[in-house]
């Protein structure tokens, strides 16, 4: 059973805009599947829909087998979603809003503990995590939202631009961590502008332009010993 199965996923917002049109996609177990498009193509949107932030009424998101559309408490409980600029309680401490965080998602004071304290040692955040968030810079920010994230173990990690904003060692520690999760049985599925990032990183990758799929293939067979950029400008009509 797929971790996440989008099936025939289109959105029209009111001002009649189509956002996305008939989007099919699988992520199975282990997969790190990359997202790819232009700005406008209906990335974030399949994103906060299969997150269950985002309402729709034309096909079905599936999480583990369970209907986004028909129960999305029991689906946002084996996800995490991060967006691209996280929207985090600035008046908290760092610790205050984990600990938030990690009560809302009903993990045990013994497992939140633990789990702070190995994602903020991975992430280099102990030392900041008795200060105000809106002290923090974005990076700082960004790496305090991913820890949130990881705190109930989530089977599927869903992330819009996640490399935006870290430094090459943060980028480098949640590339390690991705890994780690989907070694572990869980799944990945996000966007990125980052095509090196992405063909490196991703075992499956689906290019969307328009809100329409227009390529998605294991990474391999998309590129076939290519740049990304190369097969990217291609499928989306862009010369260089």
């Amino acid at each position: 059973m797929p971790v996440l199965e989008i099936q025939n996923f289109s959105k029209t917002y009111k001002n009649g805009k189509r956002a996305v049109d008939g989007l099919s996609l699988s992520i199975e177990s282990g997969d790190i599947f990359g997202f790819i498009g232009h700005n406008g193509a209906g990335k974030t949107t399949t994103l906060k829909a299969a997150a269950g932030i985002l309402d729709f009424s034309e096909g079905d998101i599936l999480i583990d087998g369970v209907s986004v559309r028909q129960d999305a408490v029991a689906c946002k409980k084996k996800l995490a979603f991060l967006p691209d600029n996280p929207d985090l309680y600035e008046f908290l401490t760092g610790i205050q809003f984990l600990n938030f965080i990690g009560d809302v998602y009903g993990v045990s004071r013994t497992e939140k503990t633990e789990r702070i304290e190995q994602y903020a040692g991975i992430f280099e955040m102990t030392g900041n995590l008795g200060n105000l968030i809106s002290s923090y810079s974005h990076g700082m920010k960004q790496k305090l939202a991913l820890i949130s994230a990881l705190l109930h173990q989530p089977k599927l990690l869903v992330l819009d631009e996640p490399f935006v904003g870290l430094d090459p060692k943060a980028a480098m520690d949640l590339k390690a961590m991705m890994h780690r999760m989907c070694d572990a049985g869980g799944a990945i599925f996000f966007s990125t502008h980052v095509l090196e990032v992405a063909q490196k990183l991703c075992n499956k990758i689906a290019i969307i332009k328009q809100g329409r799929l227009v390529a998605c293939g294991a990474t391999e067979e998309l590129t076939r010993n290519a740049d990304l950029e190369d097969v990217f400008l291609e499928v989306t009509g862009n010369e260089r």
